[in-house]
């Protein structure tokens, strides 16, 4: 598969721990001192033991000054499109462009339930997903009035806004065929999970991903690549590893993950994430 020559860029995937909710906020600190882009958060209204998503984002985004945030990924069930537009411009704003919409069909179908959510089926789910990015990009748009009317969600005459401050990328997460050519069709970005998935799958998903845009008259290159890692990846092999990942299938953006400390987290981003910028660079 191609390298789409887009900027590499390198994250982090935080756990929203609520018995430890200073660590949270200490750590989004370490990664903006360090240099690191983005910060994920993970978002499961109905875990206990998660603080909520969007809060936690929020508190992050006003105790740092560089890194970008994004929802890794927003719970569409549980978060209604019209509401979770204005959240995502809302904190856009106050953070001077510094937020990516991650969006998902939901999962865990008995917990959004049990929550007051609806249990939808795989189709009736890429569908609702389809709607809901329709109504968001509406209450975007700045227009004085908007309408939509779908199967799952709707709007009727609303003012829309605010109007964020920067173009927010609106990154879906999917593996599956619909969701695939939904992905070409209308989204910013593919964020798939290297756990769920191997080179074989990035490589056949991706040219699905590209099909879908070019059948759409879209640019292949302009949907970035995001890709959880976690801490799946050794890290003496995490420079030879994401260079071939962003060479061979162009991943262009990686959100790390494991036990972090000042100390771990600097010397990632002083010695170990530059050698991945210069290897795929050299090999550009």
């Amino acid at each position: 598969m191609p390298d789409y020559h887009n900027e590499i860029r390198f994250g982090w995937f935080l756990v929203p721990d609520a018995h430890a909710p200073q660590a949270a906020l200490d750590t989004a600190a370490v990664l903006d001192r360090a240099g690191f882009d983005l910060v994920g958060i993970q978002d499961h209204p109905y875990q206990r033991g998660f603080l909520d998503a969007w809060t936690l984002l929020s508190a992050i985004a006003a105790r740092t000054e560089q890194l970008s945030v994004f929802p890794d990924v927003a719970c569409l069930p549980l978060r209604p499109p019209a509401v979770l537009a204005q959240a995502a411009a809302s904190l856009d704003l106050l953070s001077d462009g510094r937020l990516e919409l991650g969006l998902g069909t939901g999962a865990m179908w008995d917990a959004i339930a049990a929550m007051g959510g609806p249990r939808r089926t795989p189709g009736e789910s890429v569908q609702a997903l389809r709607e809901a990015i329709a109504v968001i990009r509406l209450m975007w748009s700045g227009e004085r009035s908007v309408r939509f009317d779908g199967d799952f969600y709707s709007v009727d005459g609303v003012h829309p806004g605010p109007v964020p401050a920067h173009s927010i990328g609106v990154w879906i997460g999917g593996y599956k065929p619909r969701m695939l050519r939904l992905i070409g069709e209308i989204g910013d970005g593919w964020l798939p999970t290297l756990s769920y998935i191997d080179d074989a799958g990035i490589a056949t998903a991706s040219a699905a991903i590209d099909a879908a845009a070019t059948a759409a008259g879209r640019d292949p290159s302009s949907i970035r690549r995001i890709l959880n890692v976690g801490g799946d990846i050794p890290l003496d092999d995490l420079p030879r590893r994401l260079t071939s990942l962003a060479l061979d299938h162009g991943i262009d953006t990686f959100i790390l993950g494991g036990h972090p400390t000042e100390e771990s987290l600097t010397f990632l981003a002083q010695e170990v994430l530059p050698r991945v910028r210069d290897g795929v660079e050299a090999g550009r």
